[in-house]
């Protein structure tokens, strides 16, 4: 039996739209991916706002503090805002300001989303290509209007894709700002010394509450 030029023209139409499909859903499963964590984030940052004054600040950080710990690589991050001396660093040193720095991340999250108004968490479909990192962009908005553009910088790890960094607006890296207060009480303290400041943060942040 003969195949005419009309149904090879058929069937070459048919592969084409099942590869087209194959590759949108793979592109769909990586964007996916990449931005799950993001959102789970943001559905801890929800609850949060939500619970309020109504939650003792201990209970909404130990609330926020798996999603944080999921979200971010706060080693990694460390080690930017640190910088060339972080491997200089005795590990017991290194070891404690991780913890401290941990601790004033949590604690900086839960202070700065401690209200609920009707905020909501905007997603942009399209995740960006910068280098072997990526960009999701999102954005805070109240139901009134007006907001903020939050993007985060993900890199892949062997846990799967985390945050290396926030900016804000679009252009404002919480890496660089950090970076510039911590190096000069590094320079003055040492590891020894940032870590001890790290800690008065939190103590400051959580009314006591958390150190």
């Amino acid at each position: 039996m003969s195949v005419t030029s009309s149904e090879r023209r058929v069937a070459l139409r048919l592969v084409l739209v099942i590869i087209a499909l194959a590759v949108g859903w793979s592109r769909g499963s990586l964007a996916s991916e990449i931005t799950a964590p993001v959102e789970q984030l943001h559905a801890g940052l929800i609850s949060i706002m939500k619970a309020g004054k109504t939650a003792s600040f201990r209970q909404r950080y130990e609330t926020i503090a798996p999603a944080i710990g999921r979200t971010f690589d706060l080693e990694a991050i460390l080690r930017q805002v640190v910088g060339p001396r972080w491997a200089s660093l005795p590990t017991d040193q290194q070891a404690a300001l991780a913890d401290a720095f941990r601790r004033y991340t949590i604690a900086s999250y839960v202070a700065n989303f401690d209200s609920y108004s009707g905020q909501y968490f905007d997603v942009a479909p399209v995740v960006r290509t910068v280098g072997n990192d990526r960009v999701v962009g999102t954005r805070i908005a109240s139901p009134g209007g007006g907001g903020h553009a939050l993007d985060y910088v993900m890199r892949q790890e062997a846990s799967g894709w985390k945050v290396v960094d926030v900016l804000v607006e679009g252009a404002i890296s919480r890496v660089a700002s950090q970076r510039s207060e911590m190096r000069s009480l590094l320079a003055d303290g040492g590891g020894a010394g940032l870590a001890v400041s790290l800690r008065q943060k939190t103590t400051e942040l959580s009314g006591g509450l958390v150190q």
